[in-house]
């Protein structure tokens, strides 16, 4: 399947309601809500079975992904402002907590849990302008380069500022 070509045409999500979906421990969509199935386009058949990435939009940086999967691989949950991309084409900025699902009886993660709402355009503003940097150090010098802008990013906003801590507050102020 052909990933779609973006347009600059943004959904508007509701802001009463949460996109819900859960992976296994690999990324592989397991459960989605019908919020979500609605949002990004697919069926649900579409959906499952599939790598979370169907919906990753071209506008991400590589290295907000590698910190959530580092993060959530050690069992830690994470927030993120995220872009995603619907199957038309559109897209839509999400404000998502990540969780790792955890066998009860052996601790061993087992999938994560990810719960997205809609989030102010200010926040879009302020991301979206980082992540456009991001994308370009990548572009040009690759990923570990990027990584290495944003950690100075970060330590200009506090010595113990950390992408998490940052996405948090963000989220909490705006």
């Amino acid at each position: 399947m052909s990933k779609p070509i973006p347009l600059d045409v943004e959904i508007e999500l509701d802001p009463k309601r949460y996109i819900v979906s859960e992976t296994d421990e690999k990324g592989k969509i397991t459960y989605c809500n019908d919020y979500f199935i609605e949002v990004a386009g697919y069926t649900k058949a579409e959906l499952i079975g599939k790598s979370h990435s169907i919906i990753r939009h071209p506008d991400m940086p590589r290295v907000v992904f590698k910190l959530l999967w580092e993060t959530i691989s050690q069992g830690k949950n994470i927030n993120a402002v995220v872009k995603n991309l619907a199957k038309d084409g559109r897209y839509y900025w999400i404000f998502t907590e990540f969780e790792s699902r955890k066998d009860t009886d052996t601790g061993k993660i087992i999938g994560y849990h990810a719960a997205r709402k809609s989030i102010s355009k200010f926040i879009i503003e302020v991301v979206a302008n980082l992540y456009k940097e991001l994308l370009e150090i990548e572009k040009n010098s690759g990923m570990n380069e990027s990584e290495k802008y944003l950690i100075e990013f970060l330590k200009d906003k506090g010595d113990d500022m950390n992408f998490s801590n940052f996405m948090e507050e963000i989220h909490r102020f705006y």
